[in-house]
C-alpha cells in the first residue's frame, strides 16, 4: 500500500501548518519559541516567543498579517502559506518534496536561467517533479519492452 511517495499532509489550521514547517525546516530538532523568535528577528521581523508558543498550542488561530509575515520570514517561505485556505500551500509542499528528493539524490542538479531571488516558479517546480516521476516510471521494467 505504501508506494514510497510522500503524501501531501492535510494542512488546514495554522497550528498544522506551523508544526509541519517546524518538522521540515528543523528536522529532528525541537525548536523553542525563543529560538524561533530570535531567528525571525535576525531576518528583519518581529514575533514574540510566547506568541509562537501559543500558535503551536493552538491558542492562536487568526493572527494578523504581520504575524503571518513573521512566520514566513522565520521559515523562509511565502507568508501566504499560513493564511486560511492558502493558495500557496501546495506550492510550498511541492518545494519541500523537491528539496527532499534533491537531498536523497533523486535529483542531482538543476540549472535555471533568469531566476530571481524567489527561485523556481511553482509551475516549473511541478514540471520538474513530473519529469522525475516520468524518469522513474521509465526505469521500471515494462511488459512491452523498451520503446524506441
Amino acid at each position: 500500500m505504501d508506494s514510497g511517495e510522500e503524501r501531501a499532509p492535510e494542512l488546514r489550521t495554522l497550528r498544522q501548518k506551523v508544526e509541519y514547517m517546524v518538522e521540515k525546516t528543523f528536522p529532528g530538532r525541537k525548536i523553542s519559541g525563543r529560538v524561533f523568535a530570535d531567528l525571525v528577528k535576525e531576518r528583519g521581523g518581529s514575533l514574540s516567543h510566547s506568541y509562537f508558543s501559543n500558535i503551536l498550542a493552538g491558542k492562536v488561530t487568526q493572527p494578523s498579517e504581520d504575524i503571518l509575515k513573521a512566520l514566513g520570514l522565520g521559515f523562509g517561505v511565502d507568508w501566504r502559506f499560513f493564511k486560511e485556505e492558502s493558495e500557496v500551500v501546495d506550492d510550498v509542499v511541492d518545494g519541500l518534496q523537491f528539496l527532499a528528493k534533491r537531498r536523497s539524490g533523486d535529483i542531482s542538479g538543476l540549472a535555471g536561467r533568469g531566476l530571481d531571488e524567489d527561485g523556481l516558479p511553482p509551475e516549473l517546480l511541478r514540471f520538474a517533479l513530473a519529469l522525475l516521476e516520468d524518469a522513474k516510471d521509465r526505469q521500471r521494467p515494462a511488459d512491452g519492452g523498451p520503446r524506441g
